[in-house]
């Protein structure tokens, strides 16, 4: 049975980024299945395995299933991690649990994939979930066989197999799968049984509504492809019907903000009368626009502690946002040319900044419009003031400079280096 498949696989191309990869199992027969396949033909796709194993601790087996599972892969010399579940159980707090936990052994071990068995039935089952709570048309493509997840992809190589296709290996059963208190329960055990009566091949209808949904958003990301989203004159510039298709493609950059369909269409109303935006959306997220152009922003909101300008003095070394400054008696080219040692303020833009390039002054704003500055790196920005003057700008990493005075003489060196996450 598991030959069609490998060969899939190999065609398909789902390893070939692969070296090292999680298979999350749970030790019922659709991921035993997916363990022993992905264990048999393991150096066929070139591939090292490790299990990743989360004890959700609601069922009496749930040990039984860890300890077979550890004896498993102490005798195949496989790694194996795993946890076990803390917190108010639910559905979706144990998914989102086990899915970070995946992430944590992913970064920590260098794992590139979690394989997870997901299979035809449960794509089906997906989609009529989701069309019963309400999705828009886009989330009906379903799951994805390889999507981004973590440090590297999620992968479901099972998806175009239904259940009664994979072989009955030994596997534990979950009890809990014919309770009717869970969603995807009552769907599997009651909704797909009654529907098949009216349609027997309606699986089959849910799952080729999620291919279809797929081409069509593929289809219109490829002919978009050129459009800047969030350029107002090009955006303005297209049908409404693209309008709303460019609008729910941003949004879909920001998974955590969930919206109403009345909120999706206020906003875009917005987006199409107004020239300047500034919109509370939900949480920290606003929509900021401008006659140039608009952005979707998450604002953290300020700490007591927070100071909103530092002083650099002569000699000294400061952090300020993502860089650190020094100020030092060094003159060469190494860093920007200071020609005073008076104390340096570091602050954000204010109203009326402007900077003197020499034959001409220019306000910071008209700068970051005909600079192409996007309205995210602006509120960024950093500006250097001395002796209450703008000497420098240092925004979307590049830096802006006051013209030297004619006959200054050089006294110091500011030296701007970009503080690197670890």
């Amino acid at each position: 049975m598991y030959e069609p498949l490998v060969k899939e696989i190999q065609k398909k191309a789902y390893f070939a980024k692969h070296k090292k990869v999680l298979i999350a199992v749970s030790g019922g027969v659709d991921s035993m299945n997916l363990l022993h396949f992905l264990y048999i033909y393991r150096h066929q796709l070139e591939i090292e395995i490790g299990i990743v194993h989360v004890n959700h601790k609601q069922r009496a087996a749930s040990e039984e299933e860890e300890a077979y599972l550890r004896k498993w892969a102490r005798e195949h010399h496989i790694p194996i991690f795993m946890s076990a579940f803390s917190g108010v159980f639910s559905e979706k707090a144990a998914r989102d649990f086990r899915y970070a936990f995946f992430k944590k052994v992913m970064t920590e071990q260098n794992y590139t994939a979690v394989v997870t068995a997901h299979h035809a039935d449960d794509q089906s089952e997906t989609i009529l979930m989701r069309l019963l709570r309400g999705s828009r048309l886009r989330y009906l493509a379903g799951m994805q066989a390889v999507s981004s997840f973590g440090t590297g992809e999620l992968i479901r190589p099972f998806l175009t197999i239904s259940k009664a296709d994979l072989p009955d290996i030994f596997h534990f059963e979950d009890a809990s799968n014919a309770s009717l208190d869970y969603l995807r329960n009552r769907i599997r055990n009651q909704y797909l049984p009654t529907l098949e009566q009216e349609n027997p091949k309606f699986r089959q209808a849910l799952r080729h509504l999620g291919e279809e949904s797929q081409t069509l958003f593929q289809a219109l990301q490829d002919l978009t492809a050129t459009i800047d989203r969030t350029d107002c004159s090009q955006f303005l510039a297209q049908s409404k019907a693209v309008q709303f298709f460019l609008f729910q493609d941003y949004l879909s950059q920001f998974p955590d903000l969930q919206v109403s369909h009345a909120q999706f269409e206020e906003m875009l109303n917005l987006l199409r009368q107004r020239q300047n935006l500034d919109y509370h959306i939900k949480n920290d997220y606003r929509l900021i626009k401008d006659a140039k152009q608009f952005h979707i922003t998450k604002i953290s909101p300020k700490t007591d502690g927070e100071i909103p300008q530092k002083m650099l003095e002569y000699g000294g070394i400061v952090r300020y946002g993502q860089y650190q400054f020094h100020f030092n008696n060094e003159r060469n080219n190494k860093g920007i040319p200071l020609y005073h040692v008076t104390p340096i303020k570091l602050r954000h833009r204010q109203p009326g900044d402007y900077i003197d390039f020499g034959a001409f002054s220019k306000k910071l704003r008209r700068l970051f419009i005909d600079e192409k500055i996007s309205l995210q790196d602006r509120s960024e920005a950093i500006v250097g003031e001395q002796d209450g003057q703008v000497i420098f700008v240092l925004v979307a990493g590049k830096t802006y400079l006051r013209k030297a005075p004619k006959h200054g003489i050089i006294e110091g060196t500011l030296h701007i280096e970009k503080i690197r996450n670890r």
